[in-house]
């Protein structure tokens, strides 16, 4: 996949397993976007790359005896989040598209640029 359609939303998610008590917001508010029929895009980028891998989210869990990110991140995608892995931070991050937990979009940042920038509203996180 070269391109990508624009989004409404895009959320660039730089935050990865260092710190699971930030993540939970940015795959709420992702899902309360895209269940008010907003187009949303996650783009998995630098540290974030590191919980596309198998059984990684998984075993993230912010608050004990809590939901799991992968929990998380399934109630973003269940409300109709699109979720698109940085193919440059998997090198970064010593992977490959054999080590994340399915198959999704993977572009460079250059590639996903153009669709990025066109949405209505970034936000870093």
């Amino acid at each position: 996949m070269s391109t990508i359609k624009p989004a409404d939303l895009v959320i660039i998610l730089i935050t990865g397993p260092e710190n699971p008590k930030r993540l939970p917001s940015a795959f709420f508010l992702a899902a309360t976007a895209a269940a008010s029929e907003q187009d949303v895009i996650m783009y998995f980028t630098g540290p974030a790359t590191e919980l596309l891998a198998k059984g990684k989210a998984e075993a993230i869990f912010p608050m004990p005896g809590g939901k799991s990110i992968a929990d998380f991140m399934k109630l973003a995608e269940d409300n109709g989040v699109r979720i698109i892995g940085c193919l440059q931070s998997l090198d970064l991050n010593g992977m490959t598209a054999k080590d994340l937990a399915r198959d999704l979009p993977l572009l460079t940042p250059s590639a996903a640029l153009p669709a990025l920038g066109a949405a209505g509203r970034i936000f870093t996180w």
